[in-house]
């Protein structure tokens, strides 16, 4: 199981779509609760994935230090915005597997949204933590300023990340006119992301882009049953107030509540919104956002405007696997080498 636990709900950044810290109030900004008491409950899944999470998790180096020195998980990793890393000592990174780090694309992209200078601090902490062995995804924001195919291409030709995903800026920001840009910017963009999927493909080269590897995934190893992250049913986040929670950005909520770190808590299960229970992209989208299909901050209108962009994103992948099975047939990549489980990462495979 994926374990999100946070170290602080303070943040160093205010990046323009989500605020930066929460209230001290609801995320405290240290960890109010027993270690030992979150420890056995991770080492009785042997399974265990923690990542760290916020907040800027490298905020508080220290309680990632004593976590990994004293609660034994299968895997290591964070998602930062990478502008702390040299907080964490490098004998503590190289213990990592995985390292999200939070880049919308391009320089100007990345800079407009989180602030001037921080991509070239995200790139230095990339090439760092490359050097130490740790695998690095980046972490992308999209919003009406994303040009899809362009800002993706420049953080694969940028060779310091092994994987790239994306989400949409469709919960916390205002209402914008996301289905116009979508038709314009967005779906073409992805459409070229595909064909260069399958264009690698036919070389014998799996590329990582996860909304689409994520998809291609779900349809031969068998789909999602509900959030692709597992958000309830294969992933938990732990608060610093102790409280375990279904999705790590419904702090406030409490139908997210699944119990404490002291008293212990019970999953809830695959989520499936009642529009989601007969659709025929369920296998790959799972009801795509738990917090997204719970909560619809934009509406009703604004939840079916994301759903019908996110079918038309599932139709350009999809179109392709007739093509994928022929190469699967054939011997020019392994079944193998397509599968892919995000909860190893705490990747988004539907944006």
């Amino acid at each position: 199981m994926l374990w999100l636990v946070f170290t602080t709900g303070f943040c160093n950044l205010r990046c323009d779509y989500c605020g930066g810290s929460f209230p001290s109030k609801v995320v405290p900004y240290t960890v109010r609760y027993d270690i030992e008491k979150l420890k056995r409950l991770v080492e009785a899944d042997p399974q265990a994935t923690v990542i760290f999470y916020g907040g800027e998790p490298l905020a508080n180096p220290r309680f990632v230090e004593e976590f990994m020195d004293r609660v034994r998980a299968r895997r290591y990793g964070v998602q930062t915005n990478g502008t702390l890393y040299r907080l964490l000592p490098d004998p503590y990174w190289k213990r990592m597997s995985v390292a999200l780090l939070s880049i919308d694309g391009r320089e100007s992209v990345t800079d407009r949204h989180r602030g001037r200078g921080v991509y070239r601090r995200v790139l230095e902490a990339a090439r760092h933590l490359k050097s130490l062995g740790v695998e690095t995804i980046a972490r992308m924001a999209v919003t009406q300023d994303t040009d899809i195919y362009e800002d993706v291409m420049h953080l694969l030709g940028l060779g310091l990340f092994d994987k790239v995903h994306w989400q949409l800026d469709v919960v916390w920001s205002p209402r914008w006119d996301f289905e116009g840009w979508a038709e314009r910017s967005y779906l073409p963009g992805v459409r070229r992301l595909v064909d260069l999927f399958i264009s690698e493909l036919r070389r014998g080269r799996v590329l990582k882009i996860i909304p689409i590897l994520g998809v291609v995934s779900a349809h031969f190893f068998g789909g999602y049953p509900g959030s692709p992250c597992g958000a309830g049913y294969r992933s938990v986040a732990v608060s610093t107030d102790g409280r375990v929670l279904a999705c790590p950005i419904a702090v406030y909520e409490r139908w997210a509540e699944l119990g404490t770190v002291d008293g212990g808590f019970r999953l809830m299960g695959p989520y499936l919104a009642k529009e989601c229970a007969s659709c025929p992209y369920r296998r790959y989208c799972g009801g795509r956002c738990l917090y997204a299909s719970i909560e619809r901050d934009w509406g009703e209108e604004g939840f079916t405007a994301v759903d019908r962009v996110t079918r038309a994103y599932l139709d350009a992948v999809l179109s392709i696997i007739p093509e994928v099975e022929r190469l699967v047939k054939e011997g020019a990549v392994r079944l193998e080498d397509l599968r892919y489980d995000p909860t190893e990462d705490s990747t988004e495979v539907i944006p």
